[in-house]
């Protein structure tokens, strides 16, 4: 039988819904069945959180992954004992949890990098609690980049049958053409490329998104497509990959999602993320490109509305879970 990979999951903001959802795909589902979980976390908030779900289970702290029993029924929690219990509260986050989080991700990347652990599957954390701890990162995906020195790195969706990596992330729609050059988009479609690797697709059909409607109409509604976007493409069809032409965004999932093409390079955040959330809300799963070992999220916040109700759906952490064994199972096949 091969050999089950060990997922370190990183437990999140500790006042949100990370350790509730943790719980329930633990002990809900058969994840034991397909990899070693280890929580990279506060053992006593697992505990709390145990109790809140209402599941038979145990909490068990361990200090080193190699002490990993994986007994079902016990979740086992590499215990950074960082939380402060009474003035812990769901749902009200303060700068003690983001500093928490930042630990857990540290932790985790740690692990990976001296392949400790195969994979890392994050729970949420809150971008805005973070940097108020002092971490000053947009989010996960910088801070893994700087633990494992990563230059260039990318965000992947996956989710409804779709595959997408975006070209700009987080920022404002008025700055989006601006960064869409002929570096970035290569880039980007060099991580497509590299991504269909990881389930073992090594000559994948890339598609390019047009970053204007009707990819710019022969530039009567842009001119990037001719200027950057197709440049781009132009360079990266000679390094042997095969990627459409600029494509209308309209209609090109639609394409992708009937199975035309395997993986959609999408220019800014809302064009690639809508389609895929209308698709696969709450179980899509967002995949890091880039670093030096797997890292899955789920694709959603912390929750603090509903964080400490008991009501949080673990879908999406079960799913980023999966993925992760699949593109472990896929690099050392």
């Amino acid at each position: 039988m091969a050999k089950k990979p060990v997922i370190g999951i990183t437990m999140g903001d500790p006042s949100g819904i990370g350790p509730e959802i943790i719980i329930k795909a633990l002990l809900g589902y058969d994840i034991y069945k397909i990899c070693h979980p280890a929580v990279i976390g506060d053992a006593a908030v697992m505990k709390n959180a145990l109790k809140l779900c209402n599941l038979s289970g145990e909490i068990k702290k361990i200090k080193d992954i190699s002490d990993l029993s994986q007994d079902k029924g016990k979740i086992e929690v590499l215990d950074l004992n960082n939380v402060n219990m009474t003035s812990l509260k769901p749902g009200v986050p303060n700068k003690t949890c983001g500093t928490a989080a930042a630990e857990y991700i540290k932790k985790a990347g740690g692990l990976a990098l001296s392949k400790k652990i195969d994979a890392i599957t994050t729970a949420p954390i809150n971008k805005e609690i973070v940097n108020a701890a002092g971490f000053q990162y947009p989010g996960h995906t910088e801070m893994f980049a700087e633990i494992s020195g990563t230059k260039d790195f990318g965000l992947m969706m996956v989710g409804g049958g779709l595959r997408v990596i975006l070209v700009t992330t987080h920022m404002a729609l008025k700055e989006v053409p601006r960064h869409i050059k002929r570096s970035s988009v290569l880039r980007t479609i060099r991580l497509a490329h590299k991504a269909m690797g990881y389930f073992d697709n090594h000559a994948p059909r890339v598609a390019v998104a047009a970053l204007n409607p009707h990819a710019g109409e022969g530039k009567l509604f842009g001119k990037e497509e001719w200027d950057e976007i197709m440049p781009a493409i132009l360079d990266a069809r000679g390094e042997g990959m095969n990627v459409s032409d600029p494509l209308p965004a309209d209609t090109l999932f639609y394409k992708a999602k009937e199975g035309y093409y395997d993986i959609l390079v999408a220019m800014y955040h809302d064009q690639g993320l809508i389609p895929i959330k209308l698709l696969a809300f709450g179980n899509a799963v967002n995949v890091t490109i880039g670093l030096p070992f797997i890292r899955t999220s789920v694709d959603h916040g912390t929750a603090y509305d509903i964080a400490g109700k008991n009501c949080a759906d673990p879908r999406s952490l079960i799913e980023a879970l999966k993925l992760a064994v699949e593109m472990v199972g896929c690099t050392h096949a």
